[in-house]
Order: C-alpha cells, then sequence, then structure tokens
C-alpha cells in the first residue's frame, strides 16, 4: 500500500498512490478503503489539489475507473 496522506473533507480520510501501479487509494470516513485501477498520476495531482476532495472524486474518480473495497 502506498503512504496515506490524511486531507481535510468532510468524507474522505486518506489519499495514497502508487505510480507503478497506478492505483489510487482512497480511505473514506465510513466506509473504509477503496482502490481504483488505471488512475493516471495527472489525476491524483489534481485530485490532491482539489479545494473539494468529495466533489472531484465524484466528478472525476468514481464513474472512470473500476475499484474495488479492501
Amino acid at each position: 500500500m502506498p503512504d496515506m496522506h490524511y486531507v481535510d473533507s468532510s468524507n474522505v480520510e486518506a489519499i495514497g498512490y502508487c505510480p507503478e501501479t497506478e492505483e489510487l487509494h482512497v480511505q473514506f470516513l465510513k466506509s473504509g478503503l477503496y482502490v481504483y485501477a488505471g488512475v493516471p498520476e495527472w489525476v491524483y495531482v489534481e485530485f490532491m489539489e482539489a479545494e473539494s476532495k468529495g466533489r472531484y472524486l465524484n466528478e472525476n474518480i468514481k464513474e472512470c475507473y473500476p475499484y474495488e473495497r479492501r
């Protein structure tokens, strides 16, 4: 698992990214860890820089990349 970075969000607790596997790890406050596959590094960078992590996740990640809950 990549290093997780805690973020200021009402829904997301921490975010991590592995560039070798293009896996985005998102730790939610209530629903656990989700791993999104095939996520380009620029999406991770934009996600980390987004003012609203939840909005960015909903608009640019959730319906765009396959995921599994871990």
